[in-house]
């Protein structure tokens, strides 16, 4: 009986003691990617104004949240005006000229068309 105790203690100690090893291999869950997180090396620096939110109400003017500023149509941004605002971008116009912004830069979005089945009945009965 205390040799089936000691081989328990022994286990249960072992087991203890990899835990933390295993735990330091587990990454953050709800860290933001690493192109996003400005404390990695590898994450990219981002100049000029970055679009973060598109605000379309259904009466009112749109407004956009351009670099933590509220910015409406046709107010100003700094030295730029925003001259256009869709769910998806801002159109800034400026001394430099027109700017686009996206709200997922890097993202394009496609029209995908499903193909046609052949030999496949119409849908009109004979």
């Amino acid at each position: 009986m205390a040799d089936c105790m000691n081989r328990l203690v022994v286990l249960l100690t072992s087991l203890l003691a990899v835990l933390p090893v295993l735990a330091e291999t587990l990454s953050d869950p709800t860290r933001p990617p690493p192109g996003l997180s400005a404390d990695t090396p590898d994450a990219e620096a981002v100049t000029g104004p970055v679009l973060q939110s598109v605000m379309i109400p259904k009466q009112g003017k749109p407004i956009a949240l351009i670099g933590g500023q509220q910015v409406g149509l046709g107010q100003r941004y700094g030295e730029r005006r925003l001259i256009r605002l869709t769910e998806w971008e801002a159109v800034l116009a400026g001394p430099a000229g027109i700017e686009r912004l996206w709200l997922t830069p890097g993202i394009e979005k496609t029209k995908v068309t499903a193909p046609v089945a052949k030999g496949a009945p119409s849908g009109n009965k004979p």
